[in-house]
């Protein structure tokens, strides 16, 4: 699934490319990548005749707001691509669900093979009340910068491993598995540390890790790992799969002490570590 790296990175380019075209037409194949909708029609008349005027992000959630006020939502799922197309005749991929022609010229085409992502649209007002878990985001680690010190009387307060808590949307938003792995890498701090016994020096570190583990996969323009299920909007995958230092890596050696890194079933998910670097 596209974590708060590779959402970030799609942002991005999007507000380079697409502020300011106009929609001419939205085609959608299939319903279920627009299953908030009762119809079609609902969808499509909500985005036809109007301009994009700003792109944001919410945790994981692309917001795409319109001249109408109305905000297109992109979910992305385990598996969803947004690709800006600039030839509307350059063949369709397999999975392409929903599709964007700008009066302009060129698309936005959303493929989703194994359709858990979706679009749909409401308005600023109701972008809550449609989606109830972003009225209950954590902190953005990217844009809410706090104090160490606040961050660890959160630490503090939840009592419970840490792995789990990275990646409680309700407690910060965007990370997922991966980057839980990479970023408590970079603290030296193990998964099932409980939350409630970190030092400060370790409460320091976790937090510098994290914004600097994040901030780095955006600049690589984040993981395509071996199913290439993630690629920006032109396609391409990113780049921060090979820095990685433990994600995906089972019984290589860590590339701080050599010791191979071991994987374990964390909640039913994979967690890689470091067992001499990760205490």
């Amino acid at each position: 699934m596209p974590e708060l790296p590779e959402v970030e990175t799609i942002r991005r380019d999007l507000e380079k490319d697409t502020i300011g075209k106009k929609i001419k037409s939205v085609v959608v194949s299939g319903t279920r990548s627009v299953r908030r909708h009762e119809n079609l029609e609902d969808f499509t008349s909500k985005l036809e005749s109007h301009k994009i005027v700003s792109v944001s992000r919410k945790g994981k959630y692309l917001l795409i707001k319109l001249d109408s006020k109305d905000v297109l939502v992109t979910h992305f799922g385990m598996s969803g691509q947004l690709l800006r197309i600039k030839n509307n005749k350059e063949p369709m991929e397999k999975h392409t669900h929903v599709v964007i022609t700008f009066t302009q010229g060129g698309q936005l085409r959303f493929v989703d093979p194994r359709t858990f992502g979706e679009m749909f649209v409401t308005t600023e007002e109701g972008l809550t009340d449609e989606v109830p878990e972003l009225a209950h985001l954590g902190f953005d680690p990217l844009d809410g910068i706090m104090s160490w010190i606040a961050f660890g009387r959160m630490l503090q307060a939840r009592k419970t491993k840490l792995k789990p808590l990275l990646m409680d949307q309700e407690f910060v938003a965007g990370i997922g598995n991966m980057y839980a792995d990479e970023i408590l890498f970079a603290a030296g701090l193990r998964h099932d540390r409980s939350s409630d016994s970190l030092t400060s020096q370790e409460i320091r570190r976790l937090y510098r890790s994290m914004v600097e583990t994040l901030s780095d996969a955006i600049k690589h323009r984040g993981s395509s790992l071996a199913d290439e299920q993630y690629k920006d909007i032109f396609g391409d995958g990113g780049e921060f799969q090979s820095l990685h230092k433990v994600y995906d890596r089972e019984g290589e050696a860590c590339r701080r002490c050599r010791s191979p890194i071991v994987r374990e079933k964390l909640a039913g998910r994979s967690t890689f570590f470091c067992a001499q670097c990760q205490v």
